[in-house]
């Protein structure tokens, strides 16, 4: 075996910012995504996974065995400004232009977004694509401030709560990714036009099977 070698040219990696934010209203009518919109003003997105908590179960004064539970997908999402369709994912009806309800009903829906894969002979060598699904958005704080000789923007918050979506032969998921420096890349061409759309076709969400068979075929 050859010896480990560390931190060899073009091996060390890093991941960094953040773009190419998609917005896609889920019909619940049909479980199926509405055509995707774009998401300007993009800041940051926490992925915040949970459960998968260990419990021990003891017997005849030994350890007997350990049980997982399940592994919950949440993640929050920052921005200067949002989609006038994320609206009705925050609690908002507009019953006539330019007027707002809070406290209405939260609609589901996908995100995907983009971060770039880079390396110490490359900073942008490649890049992953993250699907994010059945998401429902939490109230958030708006802290309004005075302008003063330092001004600076609003930053929008939320935090998100997923439904995992069955995927046949694997788990429910909630979340995948897609890595540019591993995926074929007419296949992944075809992905992007499905996800931002083509010259006659709307952007849309495909389901995770549909991801899968694309990306094996």
């Amino acid at each position: 075996m050859p010896k480990i070698v560390w931190d060899a040219t073009g091996e060390r990696f890093y991941e960094t910012g953040i773009s190419h934010g998609v917005l896609y209203i889920k019909d619940v009518t049909n479980n199926k995504f509405q055509p995707g919109v774009p998401w300007n003003g993009l800041t940051g997105v926490t992925e915040s996974p949970s459960g998968a908590d260990l419990t021990d179960l003891y017997a005849d004064d030994i350890k007997y065995a350990s049980l997982r539970s399940a592994e919950l997908f949440g993640a929050t999402i920052e921005a200067y400004t949002y989609p006038d369709e994320f609206a009705k994912c925050d609690g908002s009806a507009e019953p006539v232009p330019g007027l707002r309800f809070g406290q209405q009903k939260r609609e589901v829906f996908g995100f995907c977004y983009r971060t770039v894969v880079g390396n110490d002979t490359d900073p942008e060598g490649g890049y992953k694509l993250h699907l994010i699904y059945n998401c429902t958005a939490s109230p958030s704080e708006k802290a309004y401030a005075t302008i003063n000789d330092s001004p600076d923007a609003i930053t929008f918050s939320w935090e998100l709560a997923t439904t995992p979506i069955p995927v046949e032969g694997y788990k429910p998921v909630s979340c995948l990714t897609i890595d540019s420096s591993k995926v074929n890349e007419t296949k992944l061409k075809a992905l992007e036009d499905i996800l931002y759309g083509g010259e006659t076709e709307e952007a849309k969400m495909p389901l995770p099977d549909e991801v899968l068979q694309l990306l094996q075929a």
